[in-house]
């Protein structure tokens, strides 16, 4: 009897626990349906969470998923007070002290439970409010992630955007972008998580950006339609509309799981991850140099220049391509073949940086040679003729070098390397002027 008695008792605890659960989910619910909360509501907010978490672990489902809405809640209800105080009013950065990447994904994560279950109860009770929220807090979370980008936290700022994915899964380029920060935060377990997610919605990234620039800030602003932009542009605010194609970015996401495989040393993955991109997508030129990287990684040359030769004979004019095989003939000890690859990139574009860059130090490659034979040679009369030859060949690579290095530095004014190499030749040429004036620019 006693142990009935205890029963009894302890089942009357549960279901008073659960009637306190109701009536505080119903006070938080007051409190977050309200236009202008004050500091007096979000302190009691604060104590209804407190009160309430220690009993949802027992809960039914629908507790639990409005309990971690209503917690998730608690840094906007007080973003929402704080930016109404007069110094925060003209202060946009304020906001982002309430933002970091915990918080937004307990957001996102809780937006997501709450949508899909009253999808599956039937019952909408904060779907609506949802879904107008989140167009007006995915542009602040976005300037979020970029301010993240900027400051090379990249691992946060995947963090952010796949949160940002989550509250809209039509953004699916947002999910691109997580995984390509991912990678840049060496997170590759989570890039590749995300890229597979891609693949599964076979995402390619193509379509048109619609730009126009306000008349008002002479700034360009982009438009989520061509009829959108033209509404805009009729009214009068906006003008000068462009059209900017995106292209397939399927390669890269293939080439980027490929090339986190061979990161973890799981070559074979990787080439059937290749693979499989070339089945879905035959036509795809990139995804032969996907395969080709693939083959440069493992150090295997001749399968490398098979691939991009083939890649070269659907595109002779892709610059990358050419340049690739100069690197390749390179770093092979092949120096006719690489010069004639570079000089072949510069036909295509004259102001291929690298490619000047490296034609240039293929040429001068000679020259130590040159020196530790004249070091070597002696005082006779055969010696000296000796030096003057390796002297005029000498000066003669520098002129060579010297237009190729002289693009260079034209190119990219702020490349130390090739500003230093380029004053050696002029050192060497006894250009003094040149040398002097390049050098004050250091």
């Amino acid at each position: 009897m006693k142990i009935k008695h205890i029963i009894l008792a302890s089942a009357v605890l549960v279901t008073l626990s659960a009637f306190a659960q109701k009536d505080e989910l119903k006070a938080l619910k007051k409190i977050y349906d309200k236009d202008e909360a004050s500091a007096k509501d979000l302190d009691e907010y604060k104590e209804l969470i407190n009160k309430t978490e220690p009993l949802i672990l027992s809960s039914n489902e629908s507790d639990k998923v409005y309990f971690d809405f209503y917690k998730a809640s608690i840094p906007f209800l007080e973003m929402t007070i704080d930016l109404k105080k007069p110094e925060n009013l003209k202060n946009p950065t304020a906001i982002f002290k309430y933002f970091n990447p915990t918080v937004i994904s307990a957001m996102s994560t809780s937006f997501e439970q709450v949508l899909n279950f009253e999808k599956k109860s039937g019952k909408k009770v904060l779907t609506d409010d949802i879904n107008e929220a989140v167009p007006q807090v995915k542009p602040l979370l976005i300037n979020y992630a970029v301010s993240l980008t900027d400051a090379k936290k990249f691992k946060e700022a995947t963090n952010v955007l796949y949160s940002v994915y989550q509250l809209d899964k039509k953004d699916v380029d947002k999910l691109f972008y997580a995984a390509s920060y991912a990678v840049n935060a060496l997170d590759y377990d989570k890039a590749l998580e995300y890229y597979n997610q891609l693949k599964a919605l076979n995402y390619s990234g193509e379509g048109t950006v619609y730009w126009a620039t306000n008349k008002a800030s002479k700034k360009e602003e982009t438009f989520s339609s061509k009829t959108e932009r033209d509404l805009f542009i009729k009214t009068g605010t906006h003008e000068k509309p462009r059209d900017e194609k995106l292209e397939s970015k399927r390669g890269e996401i293939y080439k980027n799981i490929a090339l986190i495989f061979v990161q973890k040393g799981k070559i074979d993955e990787a080439k059937a991850a290749v693979a499989e991109a070339k089945k879905e997508n035959p036509n795809d030129t990139s995804l032969i140099l996907t395969e080709a990287d693939l083959y440069l990684k493992v150090n295997d040359y001749d399968t490398y220049t098979k691939l991009v030769n083939e890649a070269l004979a659907k595109e002779p004019n892709n610059a990358d391509l050419v340049y690739n095989l100069g690197v390749i003939s390179g770093n092979a000890n092949k120096l006719a073949e690489a010069d004639k690859y570079y000089r072949r990139t510069l036909q295509i574009d004259p102001n291929y940086f690298n490619a000047n860059l490296n034609l240039a130090e293929l040429i001068l490659r000679a020259d130590e040679k040159l020196v530790k034979e004249m070091n070597k040679l002696g005082t006779s009369e055969k010696d000296n003729k000796r030096y003057a030859i390796i002297k005029a060949e000498r000066e003669n690579n520098f002129r060579l070098a010297l237009p190729f290095l002289e693009k260079a530095v034209e190119l990219k004014s702020d490349n130390i390397p090739a500003k230093k190499t380029l004053l050696s030749v002029y050192n060497a040429l006894e250009m003094t002027d040149k040398y002097k004036a390049l050098k004050a620019k250091m």
